[in-house]
């Protein structure tokens, strides 16, 4: 059974920084794209980053970029994602996805971890 588990969320200042990690279970994702998407209260799920299979490119939207870093480590199948400089505007549920197949749609999910930013 596929099982990706997210953790590290929490209650953090606005300006101040969280790691998230997501350990992924069931199979082996090191041949597959993973990434972080965001969904807040009344909102829609949003992308945040994304990594390839070899950890050599990585993604961002525009909202997160040069604030959030994302890195994998597929010896442990676990995704992280690095947070800094927080604004209200990032909080939400964090959920890790990943690609069911190279190339194909993220297809597997986890429950999410919340993020909260107070100003």
């Amino acid at each position: 059974q596929v099982q990706l588990v997210e953790s590290g969320g929490g209650l953090v200042q606005a300006g101040g920084s969280l790691r998230l990690s997501c350990t992924a279970s069931g199979r082996t994702f090191s041949n597959v794209d993973m990434g972080w998407y965001r969904q807040a209260s009344r909102k829609e799920r949003e992308f945040v980053a994304s990594i390839s299979r070899s950890g050599s490119n990585t993604y961002y939207a525009e909202s997160v970029k040069g604030r959030f870093t994302i890195s994998r480590d597929n010896a442990k199948n676990t995704v992280y994602l690095q947070m800094s400089s927080l604004k209200p505007e990032d909080t939400a549920v964090y959920l890790c996805g990943a690609q069911r197949t190279p190339g194909g749609a993220f297809g597997y999910w986890g429950q999410g971890t919340q993020v909260t930013v107070s100003s």
